[in-house]
């Protein structure tokens, strides 16, 4: 599952103890040898897709990390990239990473529900983030968004067909869930991260009342499953106005 670069069960341990924000910053000079970092494959698929929809001037990597979208937006961005975080220990592994020519980048510490900017931007991008924000979070993080976007930008990030009920995944999914709510019931303080509380339907809806237009566009690089639906898709939200 890891690398041997990546971090030992005793730091992972650690780190599941710890706050989400402390919790990343010991994580995070190994972050990028586990497979909590977006894959390549991933990035790749989005940064295609978005190039059809561009090009953007000014982006916003949403819970940047380590990195590794802003990789994406300066692929499709023309003027500057910009990556935000609340982990300070990622940001500084960020600022540590060889980043492609292009437009100039900028790293700034804040809190994806409370975000420092005005409508400066034409996309918004993040990567495997959402699970760190509770459902109820999820009107304000999108009012978030929309308030640093342009009119008619673009919110932008990929989504994965969920495991079929009944299959290995459906149950680890379920299990690490069950899981980390059991730790927070028993252990302060919380470490928010569920797998299973961004569904599609309540995500679409929230979009649609924080001012978004949504759209799913499928990513054809991972196939489809055997009934045809695409196994991954890049959900794709206008700001209306």
């Amino acid at each position: 599952m890891f690398s041997p670069e990546g971090p030992t069960l005793r730091e992972l341990a650690v780190q599941a103890l710890s706050s989400v924000e402390h919790g990343y910053d010991l994580l995070a000079p190994k972050f990028d040898h586990t497979p909590y970092r977006t894959p390549d494959r991933v990035l790749d698929a989005v940064a295609s897709a978005l190039a059809d929809l561009g090009p953007f001037g000014a982006g916003l990597d949403l819970c940047c990390g380590t990195g590794a979208g802003v990789d994406v937006l300066s692929r499709v961005c023309r003027d500057r990239v910009t990556g935000v975080d609340f982990s300070a220990g990622m940001l500084a592994v960020a600022r540590q990473r060889a980043v492609p020519e292009g437009p100039a980048v900028s790293w700034v510490r804040a809190d994806a529900r409370a975000l420092p900017f005005g409508p400066a931007f034409d996309l918004v991008v993040s990567f495997g983030a959402f699970g760190h924000f509770l459902p109820r979070e999820l009107p304000g993080l999108f009012g978030q968004v929309r308030s640093v976007l342009r009119p008619g930008g673009c919110f932008a990030f990929p989504v994965v067909a969920p495991p079929r009920p009944g299959s290995l995944g459906y149950w680890t999914l379920l299990g690490f869930d069950a899981v980390m709510r059991v730790r927070n019931a028993l252990w302060r303080p919380p470490f928010v991260m569920y797998y299973r509380t961004f569904r599609l339907g309540d995500v679409g809806r929230e979009l649609t009342r924080a001012g978004f237009r949504a759209e799913l566009r499928a990513l054809p690089e991972f196939g489809r499953r055997p009934d045809g639906s695409p196994r991954a898709r890049l959900l794709v939200a206008r700001r209306l106005s």
